[in-house]
């Protein structure tokens, strides 16, 4: 990845701003998830409804195990599909501010994508939170040049690069005593 797009990229997501990120299933919107007013945007940019919890994209295991507390079978399936399209619901850690994920419930869906760039960038970010790159209801899309024609200024920087999914992640709920698969998607546990 160009070191110099790289640099302006993880200053906008410092700032508040969005940034445009390939990864394994669709192009998607990050931003800060510690920065309210950075959700906020994404949330405009989309015109989706700000009860939605944003998934939280990570770079692996570790970086996730600073924000929930995995159970023995979120261990199990993130340990086998991580990176990949499996996104996990699991119970967020105490110190998580209530806006990151769904408040009442308390929880985060958490994801390790399985692409170079948006691997690359989330090491050098930390967790972020992502969408899909659509405008809510429509189809998502799936390469920067897209994205850019779709949200053009309202996201700072765009990441080059292609899903190469094409397919939203597999959603799993581990909060309650049996999984229960929130969205089918490309991985079946």
């Amino acid at each position: 990845m160009d070191t110099q797009i790289l640099s302006t990229a993880l200053a906008a997501v410092t700032a508040g701003e969005l940034v445009g990120i390939p990864t394994d299933t669709l192009y998607g919107i990050a931003a800060d998830p510690f920065n309210p007013d950075a959700l906020d945007r994404i949330f405009i940019a989309k015109g989706r409804p700000g009860i939605k919890p944003l998934a939280i994209l990570v770079a692996d295991l570790e970086q996730a195990q600073q924000l929930v507390a995995f159970g023995e079978r979120g261990l199990e399936l993130a340990e086998e599909h991580w990176p990949g399209a499996l996104t996990l619901v699991v119970p967020k850690l105490g110190s998580i501010p209530d806006w990151i994920g769904d408040p009442d419930r308390r929880t985060l869906g958490l994801r390790c994508p399985n692409h170079p760039v948006a691997l690359e960038f989330l090491r050098r970010s930390g967790p972020l939170a992502v969408t899909s790159a659509n405008i809510s209801g429509r189809p998502a899309v799936l390469t920067d040049v897209e994205a850019r024609n779709l949200f053009g200024d309202d996201v700072a920087v765009y990441l080059e690069g292609e899903a190469v999914g094409g397919e939203a992640s597999t959603i799993i709920d581990l909060t309650e005593p049996s999984e229960w698969v929130l969205r089918d998607g490309p991985i079946a546990p």
